[in-house]
């Protein structure tokens, strides 16, 4: 690879308190993973995230304002940077149990628009994460505060559920969650894994989500989720997994360029940076699997074309398959 890799940064003059708080949020929950095994890992963690969300809130401003040229217009932060700080006051809160998280998320529910766009979760968007996450503690009986959070969350499930019409979701014939936008998977695994995490913070509290005529259970959120795991590894009307190389019948000409390029032990000799169209428009299956990779899924149909150039349905990409890899553990453990 000779493509320019070039590194960009945020600073004060330079914000970007999305990927800053992010971040933050990123290293306060690692900081929970290593608390019992590593605890002098765990703290420095948790330190460097509380100096990383002080950044974050106190340069306020969206990294693509400040980078626009370098990640416009495939990863311009279309919703706002507001959803990401309470995203890392969140997990600050959760982490350390500090007071001034609690009274920031507080002060700053509605000021960060907390309440916006509740049924969305992915790179960009925050918003149904954080009212799931900050849930837990009112379905625990221990942060009245918190209840407009619950209320949100509460209303983000009813959103999903199949048979209610919601004018954001919607299913595919066979069952898939479908949202309008590119790569549709990202939002099937990450809001399969919102389903499964509520439903395990619902089973907890002995509670159910009253929605309408409908009642959501802890079971029913589970199985939602589970049907959504079971759509992507091959129960589907193509009888396809949308996981390279796992099954017998699987994506062949994903769009990815070290998959659909000849390896080098099969082509030594270099391959320029726009010389790789004949690759891309071949009608032959991707020289190199990709394993693991799930790919941007079926149309609101379930038709897939299997075609490098349909990128939105043949693209891999890490926060499709991030959320799914929670899914597979937990359904690992408890099948």
């Amino acid at each position: 690879m000779d493509t320019i890799r070039t590194v960009y940064k945020i600073d004060g003059s330079h914000p970007g308190s999305d990927v800053a708080g992010e971040t933050a949020a990123a290293l306060a929950a690692a900081s929970i993973v290593f608390r019992s095994r590593e605890p002098a890992y765990s703290r420095l963690l948790l330190d460097r995230a509380v100096r990383v969300f002080e950044f974050a809130d106190t340069h306020r401003g969206a990294y693509s304002s400040s980078l626009h040229s370098a990640v416009c217009p495939f990863y311009c932060d279309v919703n706002g940077y507001q959803d990401e700080l309470l995203w890392g006051a969140a997990w600050l809160h959760k982490a350390s149990r500090r007071r001034q998280y609690r009274e920031y998320i507080v002060k700053n529910e509605v000021v960060l628009h907390a309440g916006d766009t509740i049924n969305e979760f992915g790179w960009d968007n925050k918003h149904a994460g954080i009212n799931v996450l900050i849930s837990k503690e009112v379905l625990m009986g221990k942060a009245d505060y918190f209840e407009s959070f619950k209320r949100n969350a509460d209303d983000f499930i009813c959103s999903l559920l199949p048979g209610i019409s919601h004018p954001q979701v919607h299913y595919s014939p066979g069952g898939l969650i479908f949202k309008a936008g590119g790569s549709n998977m990202q939002h099937v695994t990450s809001l399969s894994f919102l389903l499964l995490a509520y439903s395990n913070y619902l089973s907890h509290a002995n509670k159910v989500v009253p929605c309408g005529e409908t009642t959501a259970s802890p079971a029913l959120l589970k199985q939602l989720a589970q049907r959504q795991v079971d759509y992507i590894l091959g129960d589907n009307p193509m009888r396809m997994s949308y996981m390279v190389g796992y099954g017998e019948r699987y994506p062949q000409r994903i769009h990815h360029r070290g998959s659909s390029l000849p390896s080098v032990q099969a082509h030594p000799a270099h391959i320029g940076c726009k010389a790789g169209s004949r690759y891309f428009l071949s009608p032959n299956p991707n020289p190199n699997v990709h394993v693991g990779a799930v790919v941007g899924g079926p149309n609101v149909s379930d038709a897939f074309p299997d075609s490098r150039p349909f990128f939105q349905e043949s693209e891999p990409t890490t926060y499709i398959n991030a959320p799914l890899v929670g899914l597979l553990a937990y359904f690992s453990a408890h099948s």
